[in-house]
């Protein structure tokens, strides 16, 4: 193990980039905490020995500079490495810093052309936990919609979700068990990205296992951002934006401040001064260039998704997903998008809601048993996993009868909300599901077994038997047991925003003055490939604190209250664990930002 006093970084450069990357160093150096040693490893195929100069000059007692020729690991995949513009394959070496370096667990990889304001040793001591990864949003995906479209629909990544990977924390030890440089070798025989290179490939493997940094850490001086750069940690000169070629650069003045201090200032100032017009024409051409081709692998027949789609995933699940993305374009987010079988009407005389004589309750107490070691099985074969319930206590607490409200996007997410109330401790309190009709009339086999006698309440098409579901709702909250809605009124298969909500349940609590308990539960791909070609997701069950009626309002006062409160809860948890903004893709958002163009 590493001395946990040394803070090891990397640079990885060419022979041309060393000056730049020795100013970057300098600005570190400024600034870091004196309380620590800095390992600084420079990661480069053959930069001569003068040149390196540049940067050894700069060791000091606290900053050891050290080159390390990564010329043998690079060989075996050289020649399938795409290269394009002003990129080099100095842009994958990142990938190869955790099998390299396995003395250590944690290292920060930056890029040379950054300036450091801020104490490096703060960014290092970061706790990560079991993220693989920390960084900053790119803000290039969020800012420019044809590369926000490429990191969609052909990386696979959310435009809010996609990091720039020029500032890494990155946990070592995970990337070795995890093995993501034997991923990244496999990604790359699968599809070769070409827009942002590793960085693609990064995010394709590493995606959602990332620890988000405050985007301080990676102010990227090319877009814009709501803060004075004054108080950037990291100014990061990323594309065309460079202080050696444009004197109006963003934070330029900063950059010529530190280069000053260095004895490379002269070289670079010569490049500002002999970069022509001509010069920045082909800058320009570059970045059209780079535009045309994001734009470009989003069209194509075959990009990455699009294989993906035709020969690894199950057609039904990408029909579904298609399915999805066009009913929210259209704003129809009640309507269900599975194939269920045919309904059949749930007449009075079928069922008594809550009311279970020695026959139904020794066929609950059998179906709950089959549940649970179906339940169990799913678990153990990671089919199903539930990473962690947050917020119990919340659950625990209730001490009345509650509707439960949860997001709807599995047909086992009832499960998992099941996990949640045993966690909660409330044996003597039933939990009860309100289910579609068709589920409890026509639903086959094992799983129509399960939606016939787990505690469901199934909703009618007939008025006299909907009267009698009223009465049975009306009963069990009295009674203090705790009732299931899904208030979006459809399930959308591994979708992950919360959908605008029906009264319905929101109707039982005021009726019954209850609270609403509101439950949320979150998703992150696992690294285990499901039968279908995607990837298991792990659920995140997040229970907030409950919500009750407020009696100084109307009984429709209290109704939209209370289901208001609902979606803002939901909403919260949604951007704070997914670290987006909630956007539905919605036709009339889409005329509403072309308008506002």
């Amino acid at each position: 193990m590493a001395d946990k006093r040394n803070i090891p970084i990397f640079y990885a450069c060419d022979e041309g980039f060393i000056k730049y990357a020795a100013v970057s160093l300098h600005s570190m150096m400024v600034n870091a905490s004196p309380d620590y040693h800095y390992s600084v490893y420079v990661l480069h195929t053959g930069i001569t020995r003068e040149t390196q100069q540049k940067m050894l000059r700069l060791s000091n007692d606290r900053f050891d500079v050290i080159f390390s020729d990564v010329s043998e690991r690079l060989h075996a995949i050289t020649d399938v490495l795409p290269v394009r513009d002003y990129y080099s394959n100095t842009t994958y070496f990142r990938m190869f810093i955790a099998e390299m370096f396995p003395e250590y667990d944690k290292v920060i990889y930056i890029d040379g052309d950054t300036i450091v304001q801020g104490d490096i040793s703060e960014l290092y001591f970061t706790e990560l936990g079991e993220s693989w990864i920390g960084a900053c949003h790119e803000q290039a995906m969020v800012q420019t919609d044809h590369y926000g479209a490429y990191a969609e629909k052909v990386v696979g990544v959310s435009r809010h979700n996609f990091f720039n990977a020029g500032l890494l924390l990155i946990n070592a030890k995970m990337f070795r068990e995890k093995e993501i440089l034997r991923r990244f070798a496999d990604r790359l025989a699968e599809y070769s990205f070409v827009v942002t290179q590793d960085e693609d490939y990064l995010n394709l493997i590493c995606k959602d296992h990332i620890l988000w940094l405050d985007q301080r850490w990676n102010t990227e001086a090319y877009c814009s951002f709501p803060y004075p750069i004054e108080e950037a940690k990291i100014i990061h000169y990323i594309m065309v934006s460079k202080p050696w070629h444009y004197a109006d650069c963003t934070g330029g003045d900063i950059f010529w401040r530190y280069a000053a201090e260095t004895d490379v200032y002269d070289e670079i100032k010569t490049v500002l001064d002999n970069f022509t017009e001509e010069d920045k024409l082909k800058d320009a051409e570059v970045m059209d260039n780079l535009l045309a081709l994001a734009k470009f692998e989003t069209d194509r027949d075959d990009n990455y998704q699009k294989q993906l789609d035709g020969s690894v995933r199950a057609r039904d699940r990408v029909e579904i997903l298609e399915k999805i993305a066009q009913l929210e374009r259209e704003g129809r987010f009640d309507v269900d998008v599975e194939n269920d079988p045919p309904s059949r009407t749930l007449m009075p005389d079928e069922i008594e809601y809550g009311n279970r004589g020695i026959r139904k309750k020794m066929k609950s107490k059998f179906a709950f048993a089959a549940a649970r070691r179906y339940v169990n099985s799913l678990i153990a074969d990671k089919k199903m996993i539930i990473k962690d319930i947050k917020g119990v206590e919340n659950f625990r607490n209730l001490n009345s009868g509650a509707i439960i409200t949860c997001n709807h996007f599995n047909a086992f997410d009832s499960f998992a909300m099941q996990l949640a109330y045993d966690a909660a401790q409330q044996p003597n309190r039933t939990f009860w599901r309100v289910i579609r009709e068709g589920n409890y009339t026509s639903f086959p086999g094992f799983y129509g077994f399960l939606m016939r006698n787990c505690n469901t309440l199934p909703l009618s098409s007939n008025m006299g038997t909907m009267k009698k579901f009223m009465k049975g709702v009306d009963t069990l909250l009295k009674k203090g047991d705790f009732i299931l809605v899904y208030p979006e009124q459809s399930m959308w298969w591994n979708y992950r925003k919360p959908k605008p909500l029906k009264n319905g349940a929101y109707s039982f609590a005021v009726r019954n003055n209850v609270p609403v308990l509101p439950c949320f539960i979150t998703m992150q791909d696992s690294d285990i490939m499901g039968e279908d070609g995607f990837l298991v997701q792990e659920y995140t069950i997040h229970i907030g604190k409950p919500i009750y009626p407020d009696e100084s309002l109307s009984y429709r006062e209290r109704v939209n209250d209370m289901r208001d409160k609902n979606y803002t809860i939901w909403k919260e948890i949604y951007e704070r664990e997914y670290h987006m903004p909630l956007v539905y893709n919605t036709e009339e958002l889409k005329k509403a930002e072309d308008s506002a163009e």
